[in-house]
């Protein structure tokens, strides 16, 4: 072809090749290869190669991504290369190459084609500055889709009508900070991401299958065909993941509390909310579960999201005005039969009733709320202590519990130390109970400040001991005064002697004596688990057997007739 027919040809091609990477719709990766065709037929191009590297260190090791836009398969030669490095330090070169039998190009031919090798070049570096952009946007920092591209999902799905016969699926990886403390960190990451990918491949690739999203830590989002549910379920029920690249046999099961939504063949999309505020009640009810890890939205979630919403709304106004009571709940000594000290425990009474502790505790638990009414109840029962001592009341230790909550506050120490002192409360009347803990952060915060109320000569209590997963490592290196047996470790009057309930409440109790520890037993209902107990050495009970929490008022009348019988019993 001559130089004047490509001359009158080039202009038109360029022309459309610039409309075809300017336009505001989305550039087609078709569109783009139709106009360099175009343009290498007329440039009597054999070959078109553009090499794209992250960095320059990277184009040194020759490790980059290389296209082929255009290739007539003729035996050629480069006859031109041009290198540009990107402002983000990407680096592009364009290698051009024409078939041995075609003449040089003119000097007016050689600019076109640098001219064209720029053009392709400012394309790529926007098409890759572009997918920065969106990773940066919709991954995370360890590469996970996240909230945002769970959200974008939800919005172009749901305005297509594409969500109605899915599910939304919330999920929690369990004590997955055992498994970094157990494996390492390093390994436990191996294994999110092999977890996370096996289920993503379960899910499906293609936009309808669904999305799968990290919401953050260990937490995770999904939207999955309801025919896929329950692979999906069984899935997340527990599956072994290898950590070990060299040696596979090493794996940790992997489960989680799982939170389901099925999206309705009617649904009407909105918003992204017609969809979270159905599913987040869910993954919050499975969480707080003691019989299941998954829990499908249902109807009645909408009542209790209400409740939710009502005990938040009321709850500032009930500390202010005092609408929490204390209530003592006594501990006995098996051998005696005698008061030994007393668990507070929290009373709410609202328009003349009492709203069941199980109907807020968990709302509260929510957020710091908690920590508020843990802080009153603290002070409202150092304010009684003080009353009962300047009455001339003999006084036992009053247990006080604080939620686990409290391990964020920096300030925990000093907070309790600084209430009771403020009631001018003797430090050996108070005991804090706090519950076991299975994080990392949580259990060296626990450690400094059950070892400072040591020093203060505050006794502390491990609450519940036995539900929760880290107990031996809790007793190993805290220093506790108290052990509080979970009620789930008490014997049933009809249980065997060799049971395996009677078996482990035998040791434990044991362990705990000769680790210097007191130890009580909660939940004692019946006269043979009394004598159960004395056989064990038990030292304390709590329970119904005894005495059910108590107002202050009618405690007060325990104390004084435990005087009484001290003062006749010399």
């Amino acid at each position: 072809m001559s130089g004047k027919a490509q001359g009158d040809r080039f202009p038109i091609a360029m022309e459309r090749f610039l409309q075809t990477m300017s336009a505001l719709d989305p550039v087609t990766e078709q569109g783009v290869k139709d106009a360099i065709l175009e343009l290498c037929e007329i440039m009597r191009v054999a070959k078109a190669v553009t090499c794209f590297y992250d960095n320059e260190m990277f184009e040194q090791l020759n490790e980059g991504r290389s296209v082929v836009g255009y290739d007539n398969g003729k035996p050629c030669r480069v006859v031109a290369t041009q290198r540009m490095v990107t402002s983000i330090m990407t680096v592009i070169v364009c290698d051009v190459y024409m078939a041995y039998d075609e003449p040089e190009w003119s000097e007016e031919e050689r600019a076109r084609a640098h001219l064209v090798m720029k053009m392709i070049q400012t394309f790529v570096s926007r098409s890759r500055l572009q997918k920065v952009v969106d990773r940066l946007t919709y991954r995370d920092d360890e590469d996970y889709p996240n909230t945002r591209s769970y959200l974008r999902y939800m919005e172009r799905m749901g305005r297509a009508g594409k969500l109605r016969g899915m599910a939304a699926v919330h999920f929690n990886l369990k004590h997955f900070s055992l498994v970094n403390r157990q494996i390492g960190r390093g390994a436990g990451d191996i294994v999110m991401h092999s977890f996370f990918n096996g289920l993503a491949l379960l899910i499906g690739e293609a936009e309808e299958d669904g999305i799968l999203c990290r919401q953050g830590g260990d937490n995770f989002v999904a939207i999955v065909r309801q025919e896929k549910l329950d692979a999906v379920l069984n899935y997340l029920k527990g599956t072994a993941i290898a950590y070990d690249a060299l040696h596979t046999e090493e794996r940790v099961q992997i489960c989680a509390t799982v939170g389901v939504y099925r999206i309705p063949q009617d649904f009407q999309y909105n918003n992204p909310s017609d969809v979270m505020d159905k599913v987040m009640p869910t993954i919050q009810a499975a969480r707080s579960s003691t019989v299941t890890d998954v829990v499908f939205y249902d109807e009645k979630m909408i009542i209790s999201k209400e409740k939710v919403m009502r005990v938040q709304s009321l709850f500032p106004r009930a500390l202010e005005t005092g609408e929490f009571q204390v209530f003592y709940q006594p501990k006995v000594s098996v051998t005696t039969g005698r008061l030994a000290g007393a668990e507070a425990l929290c009373r709410w009474f609202h328009d003349g009733e009492m709203i069941c502790p199980d109907d807020f505790i968990p709302v509260l638990e929510q957020g710091m709320e908690i920590c508020r009414l843990d802080f009153y109840m603290l002070d409202h029962v150092c304010r009684d202590i003080r009353r009962w001592l300047d009455e001339g009341k003999k006084v036992v230790r009053i247990s006080v519990n604080l939620s686990r909550k409290h391990m964020m506050d920096y300030n925990l120490l000093q907070r309790i130390i600084e209430i009771v002192d403020r009631n001018n409360v003797p430090h050996g009347l108070i005991e804090i109970e706090l519950t076991e803990t299975t994080t990392d952060v949580e259990f060296l915060d626990l450690k400094r400040v059950v070892s400072g109320l040591q020093r203060a000569g505050i006794c502390t209590s491990i609450d519940d001991f036995g539900i929760g997963y880290s107990s031996l490592t809790l007793l190993k290196e805290i220093p506790w005064n108290v052990l509080k047996v979970d009620r789930s470790f008490l014997p049933e009057d009809s249980e065997a002697p060799d049971s395996r309930r009677n078996v482990m409440f035998k040791y434990v109790v044991a362990m705990a004596r000769e680790m210097g520890l007191e130890c009580i037993s909660e939940g004692v209902e019946t006269a043979a688990q009394v004598e159960m107990l004395k056989a064990n050495s038990c030292d304390l009970a709590q329970g119904y057997f005894f005495d059910r929490p108590m107002p202050a008022k009618d405690f007060e009348q325990l104390l004084q007739q435990m005087q009484m019988r001290n003062q006749e019993s010399l």
